[in-house]
């Protein structure tokens, strides 16, 4: 596989990030991904400050190679996490679900990465001109909250490549090599997965949520929160019946009742394994999704499919 200005910048063996997944993404998962040749990190979105403070502190006890920190913007704590993230070591920082030029300031010291993930060109330029290291434009392909616009990574990375001179990771419905080659072959200079690492045997997710990524199909999932926070997850009896009311005009009061507790519903499926009424946060690249490797043996699989790739084409 390629080296690339994002293999350069980050110092790793392959373009390859992994998600900062809600739930899903802590020391074990991070430490496994960047032993393996990849950028793993530690997902914050779920965690309060003394689990950040923990899972920082454990990823860097269990590999020597880099590693980062993300953190969703939509936190309301959101500069703490940054603070916390400071002092305890992290040098690799992902934002997304906000403005960058909030963030950078945070964050951009001289000897801090900072990345920003965008739905847009326009995101893509303001993070550059916020002083951001590089980008992941992620089509609405991908799992969890997607761009209002409903972008496709296929159309927009060429675009966010053309609009840019920072490295370009594509993200959204990428979960083998092909993919890897074929976001390459856009300009992009690597990737980024989320639902792929769920399917891991490092991931902490809930062996029923696994379960049910290794057994979706090419239409396992579907998007809902299109009048409120659009929201990527499996398609199961809450993810249908909320769509069902959407599509019958509810208001947001009347959609907020069916959500319940948006927090404790995406727990309840993610950690606790209820898959008919949880969230299962999950991307179109499910239905790539065979079976439950080792990081490292998907690695493997990963460069063996992208040279195999690579090589038709030639």
């Amino acid at each position: 596989m390629k080296k690339t200005r994002l293999t350069e910048l980050l110092g790793i063996e392959y373009p390859i990030i992994q998600g900062g997944m809600v739930w899903v993404s802590n020391w074990r998962l991070a430490a496994a991904v960047s032993n393996a040749g990849g950028l793993g990190q530690v997902g914050s979105g779920s965690m309060d400050w003394d689990q950040v403070r923990e899972n920082i502190r454990t990823v860097r006890e269990n590999t020597n190679k880099p590693w980062g920190l993300n953190i969703p913007m939509m936190r309301p704590d959101f500069e703490e996490i940054c603070k916390i993230g400071l002092e305890e070591g992290a040098r690799i920082f992902t934002t997304s679900a906000g403005n960058p030029l909030k963030a950078a300031p945070l964050l951009k010291h001289d000897d801090t990465i900072i990345i920003h993930v965008v739905p847009s060109v326009k995101g893509a330029k303001k993070a550059q001109e916020a002083g951001f290291a590089a980008i992941v434009c992620e089509g609405y392909e991908a799992g969890g909250h997607n761009g209002m616009d409903e972008t496709c990574t296929i159309s927009l990375v060429p675009q966010v490549v053309d609009a840019v001179n920072i490295p370009v990771a594509a993200a959204g419905g990428i979960a083998d090599g092909r993919g890897i080659a074929a976001a390459l072959a856009l300009g992009a200079d690597g990737v980024q997965m989320g639902t792929r690492f769920v399917a891991t045997v490092e991931c902490p997710a809930h062996e029923n949520f696994k379960r049910q990524v290794v057994e979706a199909s090419d239409t396992g999932t579907l998007i809902t929160g299109r009048k409120m926070n659009m929201l990527r997850s499996l398609k199961n009896d809450f993810t249908l019946r909320m769509l069902e009311a959407e599509k019958g005009g509810a208001g947001t009061e009347e959609l907020l009742k069916i959500i319940g507790d948006e927090h404790n519903r995406a727990e309840l499926g993610m950690v606790f394994g209820e898959v008919h009424e949880g969230v299962l946060e999950a991307g179109q690249s499910a239905g790539l999704v065979q079976d439950i490797p080792t990081v490292a043996e998907l690695f493997k699989r990963l460069v063996d499919e992208y040279e195999k790739a690579v090589a038709k084409l030639r």
